[in-house]
């Protein structure tokens, strides 16, 4: 395979991936304070959209190679790519909410996966390990580090307790373009892959099943779902290695607070 570009970043353009994370994460937040039993996921991207353009942004995902929305809402089952619509949620389920926001010419991509109200202590459990996975990966992203280190991150931790790691899909550059190289999977070897530079822009975006780590393709041509139809979980930021050190331009930090309002804490820590 032929060696890709990397599209590294300097510091006034990471601060400006900055700017868009920032609102990335503030329509999360408003996202967040819809999230309950009998709201349509419509209902959710629509919010979405609003609050990305009423604040000059435009939403990554619409229209991008055709997706016609601008979340993925992926429920329980479903891994990633839903496509919103007149489903309502309910009691128990989780929904993964990936998003993307273009601002200033700079793309910023994160999700994070909810519970709706009270979930079993075995989903609670793979959400809470989902998201340290996150940033055990994160904290791979050094000087001298390798994209093996990632992924090797991730799947340490997500089977010891006996969940799985998705193959198939992957984390990626962003930038200019919401997908660039490198490819970051979330399963690897340690000192594996291209070298991490400085500049470099990645998102991180675990994506862990409670069974088979196999996935299938709905009929819809986007969605994609567990082959044994158990739950997946699905948490990402957009991280830079500024300094040396991973710096994250994204942020969860609107999301938690909305949680926290409404449930008293942010039910995963």
């Amino acid at each position: 395979m032929s060696k890709k570009q990397l599209f590294l970043k300097t510091k006034e353009e990471i601060e400006l991936i900055r700017q868009s994370g920032d609102v990335l994460g503030k329509a999360h937040a408003e996202v967040a304070k819809l999230i309950e039993p009998g709201i349509t996921t419509l209902t959710l991207d629509k919010r979405a959209e609003e609050f990305i353009r009423d604040h000059g942004g435009k939403p990554s995902f619409k229209n991008y190679n055709g997706f016609p929305a601008s979340l993925c809402i992926s429920t329980n089952e479903k891994v990633v790519h839903g496509i919103p619509g007149k489903y309502e949620l309910k009691e128990g389920d989780i929904v993964s909410i990936d998003c993307g926001v273009q601002l200033h010419g700079f793309h910023s991509d994160s999700a994070y996966t909810y519970a709706v109200g009270e979930v079993s202590k075995e989903i609670a459990d793979l959400l809470q390990i989902t998201k340290e996975s996150l940033y055990l990966a994160i904290d791979q992203v050094t000087a001298g580090a390798r994209i093996g280190d990632i992924g090797y991150a991730v799947q340490s931790h997500v089977e010891k307790y006996g969940y799985s790691v998705v193959r198939e899909l992957v984390g990626h550059g962003v930038g200019k373009h919401l997908h660039e190289s490198p490819e970051v999977p979330n399963y690897g070897k340690r000192g594996n892959g291209i070298k991490l530079q400085e500049g470099l822009v990645i998102a991180i975006e675990p994506m862990v099943n409670l069974g088979t780590k196999n996935i299938v393709q709905e009929k819809d041509g986007w969605t994609i779902r567990t082959q044994d139809r158990k739950p997946s979980a699905h948490f990402e930021h957009t991280v830079a290695l500024n300094n040396n050190k991973a710096d994250i331009l994204t942020t969860f930090k609107y999301i938690e607070e909305v949680l926290k309002s409404k449930y008293g804490q942010t039910i995963i820590h």
